[in-house]
């Protein structure tokens, strides 16, 4: 990608363009464009911020990059954006109006690109999308299957916070995207009823994005995929015995777990039900708060988050065409 390179789709309001594409290891956010970032069209261009610097020390660049060559990060995987789109002198003089959708801005920033991490470059991006105060490092939150990170402010004026300090936070968010996310085998039901709905549990993740998912789950040591599959059938949805049919999906994706990630592999089964027999208890220990049928249209017409995310084509290609002589890998 050359230097000029602007994703048509990503064209902001703010006199810094976003930096952005699909699959992105990490997001670094800044608080809001400076004067001379803004004259620069350029992210950090202030030559007195250490960002820059900071990413080849910790390892993020091969070389030390000028900002001008901001998009030459998507080649390495890293993107650029920020919390508040509008320009100021300092981040002391932003209001809170000015980070109004930033949360909903970068949740689907995590939708839709799926970058590993959105690192914040200041506490105060943090703070100003999610109304609340953050201590640098990995956060709890998260945003669809997108980590959260906060860092120092690499800004000149954040002088009380030594080069050896931020130097140590960009370190420690480069050793969590290097960790080698932890396997996890699951299997799921799509179940359906004779009208062709999709019975979906919406789950809840702590102090994150809630899904509409499949009923399903982990595979158990010493389980076999239909083992397990009749197990959470039935705690999920109190079936006993119902006839599985082929393996139709399969799919794979990152997110975070504990300290460091895990790669969840999901094979999806097919079933075809009554609804009459089908009675899904109280899952709130394993947050799930609800549980519908739904309809391919209601799918399509929804804004929530669903998975596998492309569940409406793929349920309207099976209700079409029947189902795949062959398991398709479905993406995420």
């Amino acid at each position: 990608m050359g230097a000029d390179f602007v994703p048509e789709e990503h064209a902001t309001p703010s006199d810094v363009p976003d930096v952005l594409a699909e699959g992105l290891t990490c997001v670094f956010c800044g608080i809001n464009p400076g004067r001379v970032s803004a004259t620069a069209r350029a992210h950090f261009a202030n030559p007195r911020n250490d960002f820059w610097r900071l990413l080849h020390d910790a390892g993020f660049t091969p070389r030390p990059y000028a900002p001008n060559e901001q998009f030459g990060l998507v080649e390495l995987g890293y993107g650029l954006t920020n919390a508040a789109y509008r320009t100021t002198k300092g981040f002391g003089d932003l209001r809170r109006g000015d980070f109004a959708g930033a949360e909903d801005r970068l949740a689907q920033i995590a939708r839709d690109l799926r970058p590993r991490a959105i690192a914040f470059v200041g506490k105060e991006g943090y703070r100003g999308a999610f109304g609340e105060r953050a201590e640098v490092g990995r956060q709890e939150r998260t945003l669809a299957d997108t980590g959260l990170f906060v860092l120092p402010s690499t800004s000149p004026a954040n002088a009380a916070v030594s080069y050896s300090e931020r130097l140590h936070w960009f370190g420690e968010l480069k050793e969590w995207l290097d960790l080698v996310p932890v396997e996890r085998a699951a299997v799921r039901g799509l179940v359906l009823d004779p009208d062709g709905r999709a019975l979906l549990l919406r789950w809840v993740r702590p102090r994150g994005s809630a899904w509409w998912v499949t009923p399903g789950g982990a595979i158990e040591p010493g389980e076999s995929e239909l083992e397990a599959l009749r197990r959470e059938l039935h705690e999920e949805a109190s079936l006993t015995n119902p006839a599985i049919g082929p393996c139709i999906w399969k799919r794979e994706f990152v997110s975070p777990w504990g300290s460091g990630w895990f790669v969840q592999r999901e094979r999806y089964y097919l079933l075809r039900v009554d609804p009459g027999d089908v009675n899904v208890p109280l899952l709130l220990d394993e947050n799930v708060h609800e549980h519908r049928w739904w309809t391919v249209e209601e799918i399509e017409a929804s804004d929530a988050l669903f998975a596998p995310s492309r569940l409406a084509e793929l349920l309207r290609d099976l209700l079409r065409s029947g189902a795949p002589t062959r398991t398709l890998d479905v993406g995420i």
